[in-house]
């Protein structure tokens, strides 16, 4: 038997999200998330689902809320383009998704879940931060 190391390869996507509020902070966040799983800039808002998280810290609560989205992505096979953040607090986040079923014509990567490495968020000078890495 034998292996080899590939070094190029990579089973991980990560992206940053702003905002200068929790608020547009959980909404880019979920943009930049369906950036990776469609083409969500030809995804239409004709469908609403409503996700409703909490966590222990910002941190839990912010990746509580995008397993959330992947796990409606995985169930009810919808794409979203559109988040309305009706509640942003540090241990709880309420949003509307907006979107359509699936389309293979739409379809991105498949992300698997929200991964802890290299995950942060932070209050910076213009507003918040979130660094995001996701299993794919």
């Amino acid at each position: 038997m034998a292996y080899r190391m590939i070094d190029d390869l990579t089973s991980d996507v990560m992206f940053e999200a702003t905002g200068k509020d929790l608020k547009e902070l959980f909404s880019s966040a979920a943009q930049g998330l369906f950036s990776i799983i469609c083409d969500r800039k030809d995804v239409k808002p004709a469908s609403k689902r409503e996700v409703h998280v909490k966590g222990k810290d910002l941190r839990e609560t912010m990746i509580n809320y995008l397993q959330a989205l992947i796990a409606v992505v995985d169930t009810e096979e919808m794409f979203f383009s559109k988040f309305v953040i009706t509640k942003a607090e540090e241990t709880e986040v309420a949003a509307e998704a907006y979107g359509e079923p699936f389309r293979p014509d739409l379809a991105g990567t498949v992300v698997k879940a929200v991964t802890y490495y290299n995950f942060s968020v932070e209050k910076t000078q213009k507003g918040w931060r979130c660094q995001v890495v996701v299993d794919v």
